[in-house]
């Protein structure tokens, strides 16, 4: 199978691209400019910036399936006109552009990374596809209307389209807030935090999970034209993830028994609601749908990961 990645130097490209070679798929990268970080069998393709109308015509030729991992997560200058319109330019313009022109040139099947964030930022029962989606914010909200743009073209074409929706993704090197929590737990000294009894639940996935459920969704037939959401098989609270991360690192966290409504009004004070959204609320999906129609099942757990992390830290 020859497979087109676009965002194979991110977090998740990189993982993909290893599992990809592994298995001795033919791959081949849309990039905006040549790097050096893969083996010369991933064949490059420049492409530009990708805010700037690139042509993918190039890069289309013979290809089976498209991973379309690119993305912009976050607007620097919160001063723009249309925070929105910034997130519109890569979330859905970049990527309903690369559609089309993948429908033109025969592409069988396009893999979309969404983001659970379009079915909503938080939840009391678990998320499910059958959901009316709830976008909150721009990031969320452009990438619901690429997934809309995507459904109407397959409709409309012989593309196949696979829209994925991921919580937060952990593994080595991740970014964002999981990544501080595992500086915090790798610190020499692990500092206290006033986090010992939130009682939430939230679902993570295993990068080494994604990997293989994308994969999975490539080959598999059945996963045409679908939404999954997914993750690992356990729930986690707050607290219950700091003191697995902590262990993983052979040290105790020190977790003070503050109560959240203290927290969530001084959050609210500071304007860190948004943070206190992520720390205090659940945000849980139903991954049966994945496991029903594609025999999906995680391929690791949340300790095998965090054991993964670890021994990359030590490495580097």
């Amino acid at each position: 199978m020859k497979v087109l990645l676009t965002g194979a130097t991110g977090f998740i490209g990189k993982a993909l691209i290893a599992e990809l070679i592994q298995q001795n798929f033919n791959i081949s990268i849309a990039v905006r400019q040549k790097t050096s970080q893969f083996p010369d069998e991933v064949k490059q393709f420049v492409v530009g910036d990708f805010e700037s109308n690139p042509d993918f015509s190039a890069s289309l030729f013979e290809v089976d399936c498209i991973i379309h991992l690119a993305g912009k997560a976050h607007v620097i200058d919160k001063a723009k006109a249309s925070v929105l319109d910034e997130f519109r330019k890569i979330n859905t313009e970049l990527t309903l552009n690369l559609a089309k022109e993948a429908a033109t040139a025969k592409v069988k099947k396009f893999i979309f990374l969404s983001s659970i964030r379009v079915n909503g930022n938080q939840n009391d029962q678990p998320f499910l596809e059958i959901d009316t989606p709830n976008p909150q914010e721009p990031y969320a909200i452009s990438k619901y209307e690429a997934e809309q743009g995507l459904l109407n073209l397959a409709k409309n074409s012989n593309l196949e389209v696979v829209i994925i929706r991921p919580p937060l993704v952990y593994g080595n090197n991740t970014p964002g807030n999981f990544g501080r929590l595992i500086r915090w737990a790798g610190a020499k000294f692990i500092l206290p935090l006033p986090l010992g009894v939130v009682n939430n639940a939230r679902s993570l996935i295993a990068i080494d999970n994604l990997v293989n459920f994308i994969i999975i969704c490539s080959l598999h037939p059945k996963s045409a034209n679908e939404i999954f959401l997914i993750s690992d098989d356990d729930n986690l609270s707050t607290t219950q993830l700091l003191k697995k991360i902590a262990k993983a690192f052979n040290k105790k966290a020190l977790l003070l028994p503050i109560p959240v409504s203290w927290m969530a009004f001084v959050a609210k004070l500071l304007g860190k609601e948004a943070d206190a959204v992520r720390l205090f609320s659940s945000l849980v999906v139903d991954s049966s749908k994945a496991r029903d129609l594609l025999d999906w099942h995680p391929v690791t757990t949340m300790d095998e990961q965090l054991c993964k992390i670890i021994k990359n830290e030590k490495n580097i």
